[in-house]
């Protein structure tokens, strides 16, 4: 008896000093990353949080992308530099993500379409804007279009997704709102222990066609974003349910740039519903899987600048 709770003693000491080590490790990794890779962009204050907008290039309309889920400002370093050749374009980080630091509960379409409005007002950043939304972004984008119309001159949703991929009861939507209220994550958890640090590029989690991809992986593997993820992933269904009530753009211009290879069910279907939501709409395509702005950038920047030409011959006339 006495010898298995020696070993058992052992045992928990041995975890728990791991446990501290891997905080340690993480710790200082973290502050280390904070000196080699410093936000290229600014940090605005959007009201008890600040958020991260980088805007390079001149002209106007002003491009805003608003990037999906997991991603965030440079992971669109491509495809910012090719489109600020031709006009002003702002990449930014939602709350949790990149550089931006962590926002209120819940995470979802409504709260992303506020804190962005505010971070452009409190940037200076005046309209109007041509709005890309990519992925998560797209249900971003949608609802900051009815919120503040008056602003957004075109609309590029890249792969959006669409509300018809979430369906719910009244009652599911309560229990989702309670799961944002609890804050915990175990891959957070695996990340404050440097365990996530460790095993993500050995396990291939991350993307590999990006022109930063040191500072990439150094924001992605913090206990922050870890965290983040999941809260924007359990405030999906209430983004898809705000978006959905967003019936039409009216005739604000809109291009919809669909990945032909997308294997999700049914994806190809919702991208040409996407195209009810304006009568200007155009759809494209791209011979890319989801994320088009890693695998085929030019067909995104494509795009993007066909709008902000669309926008320009339209104030011309």
């Amino acid at each position: 008896m006495k010898t298995s709770l020696l070993w058992l003693g052992r045992i928990v000491v041995s975890i728990l000093g791991l446990a501290l080590a891997g905080a340690i490790f993480e710790s200082m990794a973290e502050a280390a990353d904070a000196k080699a890779y410093p936000p290229p962009g600014q940090l605005v204050d959007v009201g008890g949080h600040h958020l991260h907008i980088n805007c390079i290039g001149t002209g106007g309309p002003t491009v805003v992308i608003e990037a999906g889920l997991g991603d965030w400002s440079t992971g669109w370093d491509f495809v910012q530099r090719g489109v600020a050749k031709a006009t002003r374009v702002c990449t930014y980080d939602r709350a949790g993500w990149g550089w931006s630091e962590a926002g209120p509960l819940p995470r979802d379409a409504v709260q992303f379409a506020k804190e962005l409005h505010t971070l452009l007002q409190n940037a200076e950043v005046p309209g109007p804007y041509v709005m890309v939304g990519h992925s998560l972004g797209g249900l971003g984008v949608r609802v900051f279009v009815n919120e503040y119309a008056p602003e957004v001159a075109g609309v590029v949703l890249i792969d959006s997704m669409s509300p018809r991929q979430f369906s719910q009861s009244q009652g599911g939507e309560q229990s989702q709102t309670d799961k944002q209220s609890q804050p915990f994550s175990l891959p957070a958890v695996l990340a404050r222990l440097g365990i996530l640090r460790l095993l993500a590029q050995p396990l291939g989690i991350m993307p590999t066609v990006l022109s930063e991809e040191d500072a990439y992986f150094a924001r992605m593997v913090r206990p922050q974003s870890a965290q983040n993820f999941t809260n924007e992933s359990q405030g999906m269904p209430a983004s898809g349910a705000e978006a959905s009530a967003v019936k039409t753009f009216r005739d604000l211009p809109l291009i919809i740039l669909t990945a032909r290879l997308n294997p999700i069910q049914n994806w190809q279907e919702w991208q040409t519903e996407l195209l009810q939501l304006s009568s200007n709409s155009q759809h494209l395509f791209a011979e890319s899987d989801h994320n088009i702005h890693f695998e085929k950038p030019k067909s995104a920047i494509a795009a993007i600048l066909q709008m902000v030409e669309q926008v320009r011959d339209m104030g011309t006339r």
